[in-house]
């Protein structure tokens, strides 16, 4: 069993950073773990993923902005958020799975989610 806690969201100003953080409990070492947001009345989008072999992807809309990282140490998965516009505010969600296909389709762990508003 694997439970997801995240954490970091908050409010800011176009052009300002922030850096999420999600704490899991449970082996996740060899887990694809992701971020996904989804902002009111849309679909839920994939932010970032990173593989379990280490591969990162990113969405277009965040390429050169976002960054993924995960710590195994610490059991934390991380995304570096720069340059935020407001078409990034939303809901974030860390996710995790044994696979990314599972973390693709959805199936896996989900946490809570943090917020993320991004004012002009």
């Amino acid at each position: 069993q694997v439970s997801l806690a995240e954490s970091g969201g908050g409010s800011v100003r176009t052009g300002e950073s922030l850096r999420l953080s999600c704490v899991a409990s449970g082996y996740t070492a060899t887990y694809a773990m992701g971020w996904f947001r989804q902002a009111p009345g849309k679909e839920s989008e994939r932010v970032a993923d990173i593989d379990s072999d280490g591969t990162k992807r990113y969405a277009n809309s965040v390429k050169g902005r976002f960054t993924i990282s995960k710590d195994n140490a610490k059991n934390t998965l991380y995304l570096q958020m720069n340059g935020l516009r407001p078409e990034d505010t939303a809901m974030y969600y860390c996710r995790a799975a044994p696979l990314r296909a599972h973390l693709l389709e959805n199936q896996g762990y989900s946490g809570q989610g943090t917020q993320v508003t991004v004012s002009s």
